[in-house]
């Protein structure tokens, strides 16, 4: 059964990892795909040829969605490529961890506004057309450790928990309007990051999660498919942690 035949949906920082897999099953169940990619355009290209083997529309867009006029830009060439935007995914995200009193401004500074200001402007950016529809459905993308941090990451832990904090306050404002805005809280999924820890660190993660397992990316896409379909209209302002039992 396909949940999002005939939606609309943008992702951002979909041409690897999570996002990649968020965009092929949204393709799966029949929705039409617009993502972004900052710098590799082969891989991007990839996923867009992937896409559009599924039988649905697809289209890559260049855009740093750190970036406020880059945003709108972009929320601006999807509408009139597409002509509405019913799901928007704000998954792009970074990393620069480090202890505290080794953290730099630039590190901290660069993580904010990847993972925290981007997440501001594309919900803004969206929700005009959203609005006007009277309906819609934000997937902001968080991670456990915005909920119960983690020594090396102050930086990336305060983007995390601002984006839920961010959520909640979005789902309230516009609630009334049919628009929901939900946040995935992942836990440690399987990509091309986690693929190179040594084996003795993997264990340590593996050990600590109840399920005993890391994730696969298709566990937070799966959970993106519930939360942008109708499958969960009744259903915002709230944090899915998929984790494996982590943040219990």
């Amino acid at each position: 059964m396909k949940l999002l035949e005939g939606k609309v949906v943008l992702i951002t920082g979909g041409s690897r990892g999570i996002g990649k897999s968020i965009a092929e099953v949204m393709a799966d169940h029949g929705a039409d795909v617009a993502f972004t990619y900052r710098s590799s355009a082969d891989q991007a290209k990839e996923v867009l040829n992937g896409i559009e083997q599924k039988g649905v529309k697809g289209a890559m867009f260049q855009s740093d969605a750190s970036d406020f006029d880059a945003a709108e830009a972009l929320v601006k060439a999807v509408i009139e490529q597409f002509g509405k935007i019913d799901i928007l995914i704000n998954n792009a995200g970074i990393t620069k961890d480090t202890l505290m009193l080794r953290m730099t401004e630039d590190q901290w500074d660069a993580v904010i506004n990847v993972n925290l200001k981007s997440v501001f402007n594309l919900t803004k950016h969206a929700l005009r057309a959203m609005l006007r529809a009277r309906s819609g459905s934000i997937i902001n993308m968080s991670s456990v450790v915005g909920v119960f941090g983690n020594a090396g990451q102050a930086n990336y832990a305060a983007s995390k928990a601002g984006i839920i904090g961010f959520s909640k306050s979005i789902a309230k404002e516009v609630g009334s309007r049919g628009i929901r805005c939900n946040v995935i809280a992942p836990g440690f999924i399987e990509t091309e990051m986690t693929a190179a820890m040594e084996d003795k660190a993997r264990e340590g993660f593996e050990s600590a999660i109840p399920l005993k397992r890391l994730g696969a990316t298709e566990d937070i896409s799966n959970a993106c498919v519930y939360l942008g379909s109708d499958l969960s209209t009744y259903v915002t302002g709230q944090v899915l942690s998929v984790c494996g039992g982590l943040n219990m």
